[in-house]
This record gives C-alpha cells, structure tokens and sequence, in this order.
C-alpha cells in the first residue's frame, strides 16, 4: 500500500512542477511585456540647402587628402609622416584595437560556454592490522582478508559542462547591433583624430613659415637701418644732420635686432611643436627646415551642407553612439524576460585498485532565471538608459548644428581673408614706393630724417600685416577643409534608421 502511494505521488508531482515551471514562465513574460521604453526620439536636423559662401567647382572627393591641393612637396612629407608616426593617431589606433576587442568579447557570452575539467588523485590507505585477527578459519569470511591489507587506489575523471543561452527573445542581435555601433564610434573617432592630425600639422607649418618670413623681414628692416645710420653718420660729418639723429637710427636698429631675436626663438619653437606632431619630438631642430617660402592657397571644393552627415568624422560618431543607445535601451527592455540557459555535461571517470571501475556519463539540464524581485532595480536602469538615449539624441543635433556653423563661417571668413591678403598687397606696394621717394628726396637733403623713418615704419607694418594675413588666410584654408570633414575616405554608407 504504501509504494504503490509513493508511486503516485511520484507521477503527480512531476506535472504539477512543469505546470508550476510554465505558469511563472507566462508570468515573467507577461510583466516583461509590460516594461517598454517611450520612443526614443527621432533627432531634429533640418540644414540649408547651401551655404552662404559657395565653394569652387571642384570634386568633393579632394577632401579626402585636401593638402595635396596645395602641391607642397613639404606639407605632404611632414602630414604622411604624422598619420604614420604621431603619438595621438597611434593611441586612437590603440582604442580602436580595444574597441574591437571589446565587441568581440561582448558577443562571446552567446556562444557555447564552457571549461574543460580534469581531475586525478592517488590514496594510499594502512588499514586495521590483521596480526591478532585470525579468521582464515572461519568459512566465509576467508575473502575479508584482502579488506584489512594496505591499498593504493588511483582516480581520474574528466567532465565538460557546456552550457548557453537560448535567444529566444533577440538579445543576441540587439547585442550585436550595439557592439557594431560602439565599433563604429570607434574607428570614426580614430578617423577624426586623423583628420585633426592633418590640419594640425598643416596650421604647424604656415604658422612655421610664417614666422620665418617675419624673420626676414625683421633682418630686412635691420639692414634698412643700418644703410640709415652710415647714412646718417655721412651727413653728419659733412655738418648736414644733427648727432641726435645717428641716435635715433641706432635705436632703432637695435630695436630691429631684439625683433629678429624674439621671432627666431619663436620660429625654433614653433619647429619644435611641429616635430612632436609628426613624432619626432626628440629630433634637432635642424632636421625641420623652414623657409619662408609663399603657399599657393587652392580653392575649395563644391559642398552641400547635407554632405556633412556623411564627411563628417565627428557626426558620423555621434550617429554611432546614438544607435548604440537606442540599442541598450533595447536590451534594458529586455532585461525583463527570463534568461534561459540550457546545459549538457559530458564526463569520464576511471578507478583503479581496490574496488575498480569505470563510467562514462552525460547529463541534460537547465537554468531560467525569472526577474521577478529585481523589477525596481530594472525600472531604474530602463529609465537610465532611455535618459542616455535622449542625451545622445541632443549630442547628434548639437555636433549637426556646431558643424554647420563652422563650416559657413569659414567659407565667409576665407572669402574675407582673400580680399583682405588682396588689398594689403596692394597697400604694400605704394607704402614701398613711398618709402623709396622718401629715402630718395633725404639722400638729396629735400626732406629731413623723420619723414624717411615714418615712411619706412609705415613699410615695415604694410610687410607685416600681408605676412600675418597670408598665414591667416592659409590657416583659414586648413580649418574650412577640416570643417568640411577632409582627412579621411568617408564611406557612403546609408544612414542609421530612426536618426
């Protein structure tokens, strides 16, 4: 009566655990459906149709390596160089090698999990002493003997559990969408650090040379001095000048030779910041030579204000990190379901001496982890995530915005640059025809010594101001190109859905 009891409750109990097992099932799923996000808000970007300042009608693919519209056998050596060899390109390099680390290691846990385990021992065990035992004589129990020996026993055995999950609700995918756009935000700021590389090498140059033509122009206006002073000198002796005015000529030059100074130690550090950017930063400083060489300013190529949502390293970023976020709002959704994880164990297990034996074994499980108490924790962190979202939302709007803006302004502010360099060049002209009457008429006793200082004053500002508006025009050139998203191959790939 009672087996036959136990017997039944044995089959009872069986489906009222499945049943049991099913109802929190459908009850997890249930509260996990209940527990969504609100939408993640599309991003607002609305640009003008062109710009302000219309660029040339060159290709838009020159941006790609824009300063080899400058034909300057330098500038592209010293930016080759830094895209190889710069210590920034080469950490973005690096945390773009982790990035991918990272994902991969993110997308494992769907795998198949699991360790192989192999375990071994050897016993030795001196069991009870026999020697005032004597049962040799007792029938059937001559075979216990052995019992009461020494022995050494040896085991071994080997299992592997292997065990995943079951993607029954698409955390897999989402995962995978989101380790891709973390990817991508990735290899799109190592591309931006290039790009910025790029132009800061090319800004390092102008302003290099720059530097160096205000050198010369310093050592210009240091020897247009000293031909005052011996001229100076001449008329005095001849009764024709006063001595205060060889004074004054001598001030003046030495005023010239403490400028030369201060610009070339300027220019040497200016060589120095340049080394450190293509990775040299060690290098003499005579290995970077600098003349004071004028560079060709080239037009820049036909953009649309739309091409910057694809030229745009920076936006392009952005765009990734919002898909990540939309993505791990996703997963916090999901969070709510249950996790199931089946598990096979295979195994192997040998024993040798005394009682020996040997199995093979195998055995079928699993795991459903049902959140059920955890929900308050789960809400906060869905509420987390869509806050998350909604800030990268506002981060991709501002970059659109602040990119759209840099670029008008530099198209706008080139153009002005360009007129500017134009009129000053003009203003160098007559500020030297001036100066040479000016010289021209004192040598001749027409004119006294200030007339022929104000006018080489007035040169000497006119070649300063074109040398500064000409590196400022070049500079502008540089930041307009950058603005534009040149430095890099942007791929044209279609945009992310829901931005």
């Amino acid at each position: 009566m009672d087996i036959k009891e136990s017997g039944s409750r044995r089959r009872t109990a069986l489906p009222n655990i499945v049943r049991w097992q099913a109802v929190m099932l459908g009850s997890a799923l249930c509260l996990g459906g209940c527990a969504t996000a609100p939408p993640i808000r599309p991003a607002s970007v609305e640009l003008p149709a062109a710009y302000d300042a219309a660029g040339s009608a060159l290709p838009a693919a020159t941006l790609d390596r824009w300063w080899m519209l400058y034909d300057d056998a330098q500038l592209q050596e010293l930016i080759d160089s830094a895209l190889e060899r710069g210590f920034s390109v080469r950490e973005a390099f690096a945390r773009l090698t982790e990035a991918r680390a990272t994902r991969a290691s993110a997308l494992s846990r769907f795998g198949l999990q699991g360790n192989a385990q192999l375990t071994g021992e050897i016993r030795k065990t001196d069991n009870l002493s026999t020697s005032n035992l004597d049962i040799s004589g007792i029938p059937g129990l001559e075979s216990l003997t052995s019992l009461f020996a020494p022995s050494m026993t040896k085991t071994a055995g080997a299992s592997l559990p292997i065990s995943w999950e079951l993607d029954l609700f698409g955390r897999r995918g989402v995962s995978r969408d989101v380790a891709d756009a973390d990817l991508a935000a990735a290899r799109f700021n190592y591309e931006s650090v290039r790009a910025m590389l790029a132009a800061d090498v090319a800004r390092g140059l102008f302003e290099a040379r720059g530097l160096a033509a205000q050198l010369d122009d310093a050592h210009a206006h240091e020897r247009i001095q000293r031909r005052l002073s011996e001229l100076v000198r001449m008329r005095a002796e001849r009764g024709l000048a006063a001595t205060s005015e060889i004074d004054r000529v001598e001030s003046d030059l030495a005023q010239a030779q403490a400028q030369a100074a201060d610009l070339a130690g300027a220019l040497d550090a200016s060589r120095r910041a340049l080394l450190v950017l293509i990775g040299s930063g060690t290098a003499p400083i005579g290995s970077l030579p600098i003349a004071a060489t004028e560079t060709r300013m080239p037009q820049v190529p036909q953009s649309l204000p739309g091409d910057l949502l694809v030229r745009r390293p920076d936006i392009r970023e952005a765009e990734a990190r919002l898909a990540a976020q939309s993505g791990n709002v996703r997963l916090a959704e999901l969070a709510f379901y249950p996790t199931i994880t089946p598990q096979v164990t295979l195994g192997y297990n040998t024993q040798t001496g005394g009682l020996a034996s040997t199995a093979v074994f195998g055995a079928i499980g699993g795991n459903i982890l049902l959140p059920i108490f955890d929900r308050g924790r789960l809400k906060a962190e869905l509420g987390g995530a869509s806050a998350r979202a909604e800030q990268a939302v506002l981060a991709y709007e501002r970059i659109v915005h602040t990119a759209y803006s840099e670029v008008d302004q530099a198209l706008t502010r080139l153009a002005a640059d360009r007129q500017r360099v134009g009129t000053l060049e003009a203003g160098l002209a007559r500020a030297q025809r001036a100066y040479d009457a000016a010289l021209l008429r004192y040598r001749r006793g027409l004119s006294d010594l200030q007339e022929v200082l104000d006018a080489e004053r007035t040169f000497r500002s006119a070649r300063t101001a074109l040398t500064s508006a000409r590196v400022d025009a070049l500079q502008r050139s540089v930041q307009t190109f950058q603005a534009l998203g040149g430095g890099w191959a942007a791929e044209q790939t279609p945009q992310q859905s829901g931005i």
